[in-house]
């Protein structure tokens, strides 16, 4: 009966049972509301009270015209704000737990378009407001605005704008910190799933697979990850706040396993949480953010001419050549950071109407195939649930019949 059941499972996904699949997603669904809705009412009267008033206040103020409606229609800007990159940030730990994909996707081109911005204008004051920012179908308004709008540089020097990393870092910092904030809450339902199946007296499913996974050579880059995995997993009665902050704090696609580990081995879940939210909200996104500023601001470029204009002073012969070649560096830099002229409109609306349509097509395809996922393994999990009962009635049924 496992055996088949077993089968039955490996043949639920949308592709192959497409109707039955749906049907128990939405089983599971509902039976999981349901029991919120009950906890709430038994343990969280007041808090589903409280949620429902604010929600009809809410309704009122949206519905009801007068002078308030521009203040709920910037608070509404600041709401879709955050949670788009709150959002972003728990789609990047969902997807492949490293905090790559989101950030290539969204906020490392906004950081760069923004730094490269403010190096052409000489100022930073660009947004019209804190969220004006890159969204799904929508642009920032100061990407298309020439420098002229903007007004006279406020940063200059002899060798073009040099706008203070600080100052870049202050404009762009809230959308990085949510986006942070996002992928430490991604972190959580793999320690709570964890958790629960310890407390359940159970193995989580990916600890059973990592036990007994199988010596073959799929790879030096498999055997590599194979190794590190195994060494966490033999080093983690060391996780404590300081060094699950650690892992937080830099790109790390295994961090979802020490996730598991904390939730298998009984780690608080505020210790976990609050090294998380540190590390990846502050410390990691604040390195990924100076990076890209560096880089795009040419403080990165700035320092490598520096370091390579001393050593080769100690060369015999450069000295003559060095003041030339420094020229020659200075003015390509100063063509790079000077304003570039508009295209012609019909140019760009066609590469802006052609990059927006391949760019929207990958990332609606992603969470297609993100959401086809979360369909199938819920479905499968309310399926064996249901299963490991018949069979549990069945075996009980024989030992009444013996």
């Amino acid at each position: 009966l496992r055996e088949r059941h077993q089968q039955e499972l490996e043949n639920l996904t949308l592709t192959t049972q497409p109707f039955k699949t749906l049907r128990l997603f939405l089983l599971a669904i509902f039976q999981y509301y349901k029991r919120l809705a009950l906890y709430l009412l038994a343990k969280g009267g007041w808090l589903a009270l409280s949620s429902t008033l604010i929600a009809a206040l809410g309704i009122l103020l949206v519905t009801i015209e007068g002078p308030h409606e521009k203040h709920v229609d910037e608070l509404s800007q600041y709401i879709r704000f955050g949670l788009w990159w709150i959002a972003l940030g728990v789609a990047s730990s969902i997807g492949l737990g490293s905090g790559l994909h989101t950030f290539v996707l969204y906020l490392g081109p906004h950081i760069a378009l923004f730094t490269i911005k403010a190096m052409q204008c000489g100022r930073v004051d660009l947004k019209s407001a804190p969220y004006d920012t890159i969204q799904l179908k929508r642009g920032p308004s100061w990407l298309d605005k020439s420098c002229e709008e903007f007004g006279p540089p406020l940063f200059s020097s002899t060798h073009g704008s040099r706008v203070p990393l600080g100052s870049i870092l202050q404009q762009v910092q809230l959308e990085a910190i949510l986006w942070g904030i996002g992928t430490a809450l991604g972190e959580l339902p793999p320690y709570f799933i964890s958790r629960a199946a310890s407390e359940s007296g159970r193995e989580f499913d990916a600890m059973e697979e990592l036990d007994g996974s199988s010596s073959e050579d799929t790879g030096v880059i498999a055997a590599l990850l194979e190794k590190i995995k195994r060494w966490l997993l033999s080093h983690s009665q060391h996780l404590n706040f300081f060094t699950i902050l650690i892992l937080a704090s830099v790109p790390n696609p295994l961090f979802d396993l020490a996730g598991i580990m904390c939730g298998q081995f009984g780690i608080p879940f505020w210790e976990f949480f609050l090294s998380t939210l540190i590390g990846k909200a502050f410390i990691k996104t604040y390195i990924q953010m100076v990076f890209i500023i560096s880089i795009c601001n040419n403080q990165l470029l700035d320092w490598i001419e520096n370091e390579l204009i001393w050593v080769l002073g100690f060369v015999p012969g450069f000295d003559t050549f060095l003041p030339t070649l420094t020229a020659k560096l200075h003015a390509a830099k100063d063509k790079y950071l000077s304003t570039s002229q508009p295209l012609p409109s019909n140019i760009k609306g066609k590469w802006d109407l052609s990059f927006a349509s391949i760019w929207n097509t990958v990332v609606w395809l992603m969470l297609m195939n993100l959401f086809v996922k979360i369909v199938n393994a819920t479905a499968q999990r309310y399926y064996k649930k249901q299963m490991d009962e018949q069979v549990d009635d069945n075996v009980s049924a024989s030992t009444h019949s013996d």
